[in-house]
């Protein structure tokens, strides 16, 4: 439909899409009258309407480009925002329909979904994924498809990937770094012993929510859901190898079909960056890196961060080890190694060092009285992300459990 010139022509579109009921609207429009602040454009009712949250800013963008079909899918699931979008694929924030929860969608990439090998290996793996039940995984609710969409439904994390989390406040303490690596090691052991290898650990697929607790992100998914295709290696020898030039385990650059020590490695790379603001290699272009992760150090752990005591360097280095045998064989080995320096609590992230909440937005209950808000210009408030709220990097003091490495940059 062409986008709505009138007040009715948004209504009609809005009543159609199905996000817009009359009973809500005129209680809205009873509120405005009284406040004598009634919209006269499309653009002033979207607004009020997002005010009241009635609509999100995504839906009310839809509308207002008279688009109104899609908002909801198989009958189930209710579009809220694009939490994150690119070239291999885009996650929702979604709605169950019925149970009022909050979901993440991931959509299966088109070059996947269209290559029917491809699609029934993605339906046995998301079915193995589904069957995680750890609290340092994000869990797979359902695997789903509406007509050629297919996705899988994972649970909504409110928070922040490790890698922007670092990139927004600087580099963190080794009591933090303990903490977050532990956490991830943890999770791993779970997707272990159930047969599972992620193959591309790296700090954007580690999630930070609000509570402190760290989860892994497309556990056994990896290769059907990497955002960049460029930050992957592929057609070494035979077939796709996955994993991030950045992290990637020296065993993983000859062959794809490696064990849990690849992701312990990649782990062990997460840990640098935590404590570094940097990946162990970042300097290097993408066909160094390849190489220097096979016959390479990267700059010593303990010159950029005297502050990390000897036993839990000595953790990094055996986690990063080139030669597999050389490192913790199970991933619970190395929680175990790093629990010493877990002992005490670590303080809960604070408001400033998170992104606002997205959910803010919607849990907001009808007011009496309203003003309307200024258009919103799409993508200023945040970066794309995955399943997650990335922060948005803005100068401000350094709380006390965040350290920040002058001589680093993320």
């Amino acid at each position: 439909m062409p986008a709505p010139t009138t007040i009715a022509g948004f209504l009609e579109i809005g009543f159609k899409s199905g996000l817009l009921d009359k009973e809500t609207l005129a209680t809205c429009r009873s509120s405005w009258a009284l406040a004598g602040l009634e919209p006269k454009t499309p653009q002033e009712l979207a607004d009020a309407l997002i005010h009241e949250g009635v609509l999100t800013h995504f839906q009310a963008e839809k509308l207002i480009a008279g688009r109104w079909r899609g908002f909801l899918i198989t009958d189930k699931y209710r579009l809220l925002e694009r939490l994150g979008a690119g070239g291999m694929g885009a996650v929702y924030l979604c709605e169950h329909v019925h149970m009022g929860r909050k979901v993440a969608l991931k959509i299966l990439p088109v070059q996947q979904a269209e290559d029917p090998a491809s699609l029934a290996r993605f339906y046995r793996e998301a079915k193995a994924v589904a069957r995680l039940d750890h609290p340092n995984i994000v869990r797979a609710h359902d695997i789903d498809h509406d007509d050629k969409l297919h996705f899988i439904v994972l649970e909504f994390v409110d928070g922040c990937n490790l890698h922007d989390f670092v990139r927004r406040n600087g580099t963190v303490s080794p009591e933090h770094a303990a903490h977050f690596i532990r956490q991830a090691s943890l999770g791993l052991q779970h997707a272990h012993e159930a047969g599972l290898v992620h193959r591309d650990i790296k700090p954007g697929n580690l999630l930070l929510d609000r509570n402190g607790v760290v989860k892994l992100l497309d556990m056994g998914l990896a290769r059907f859901f990497h955002e960049d295709s460029a930050a992957f290696i592929k057609e070494y020898e035979v077939g796709y190898i996955i994993g991030t030039g950045d992290y990637i385990a020296p065993e993983q650059i000859v062959d794809s079909r490696v064990d849990i020590r690849a992701d312990i490695y990649s782990l062990g790379g997460a840990m640098y960056y935590l404590l570094t603001g940097k990946s162990p290699f970042q300097e290097g272009t993408s066909a160094q890196k390849i190489i220097w992760h096979q016959v390479r150090h990267p700059k010593s752990l303990r010159a950029l961060r005297p502050d990390v005591p000897e036993e839990m360097l000595k953790v990094f280095e055996k986690m990063i080890a080139k030669e597999p045998a050389r490192r913790f064989q199970t991933p619970i080995e190395a929680a175990d190694a790093l629990e010493p320096f877990t002992r005490g609590p670590i303080p809960l992230p604070t408001p400033a060092e998170m992104p606002a909440s997205i959910l803010n937005g919607f849990q907001r209950p009808l007011s009496q009285s309203m003003q309307p808000t200024s258009p919103r210009t799409p993508g200023t408030e945040h970066e794309p992300g995955v399943i997650i709220l990335p922060g948005t990097p803005q100068p401000r003091p350094l709380s006390a459990p965040v350290r920040k490495n002058p001589s680093s940059k993320a």
